[in-house]
């Protein structure tokens, strides 16, 4: 499972990677126990999604700055939706993708009604 989590974020498919890696965490919390080596190198893999997400916000930000709204909406919501999954609801940084998501969506709506 774990290599397949690795596999979807090689391809791109960033929600399901880290989806399937949370799993794998959770999974090797039990078998075989929170304090084998094998959970540490899951809990890193789930970091590097994370920091994943971070990078993706990242370019979301410079898509909006450069004008391309709609990719950046786009963008953005997987970004917050991925740190719901991975971090919860409760984050700072949730917190933060979720209000900027709400307020490119609210710009967008904006420039929609001008043209």
């Amino acid at each position: 499972m774990s290599n397949l989590a690795l596999t979807y974020g090689n391809q791109g498919r960033w929600g399901e990677a880290e989806e399937l890696q949370v799993q794998v965490m959770e999974t090797r919390k039990t078998k075989p126990g929170p304090d084998h080596p094998d959970m540490l190198t899951t809990m890193n893999n789930l970091a590097s999604r994370t920091g994943m997400l971070r990078s993706m916000c990242d370019l979301a930000v410079t898509w909006e700055d450069q004008g391309r709204h709609l990719d950046a909406l786009a963008l953005m919501e997987e970004v917050a939706q991925g740190m719901q999954r991975v971090l919860g609801a409760d984050d700072v940084g949730t917190r933060i993708a979720l209000a900027t998501v709400a307020k490119w969506r609210r710009l967008s709506l904006t420039m929609q009604v001008r043209t």
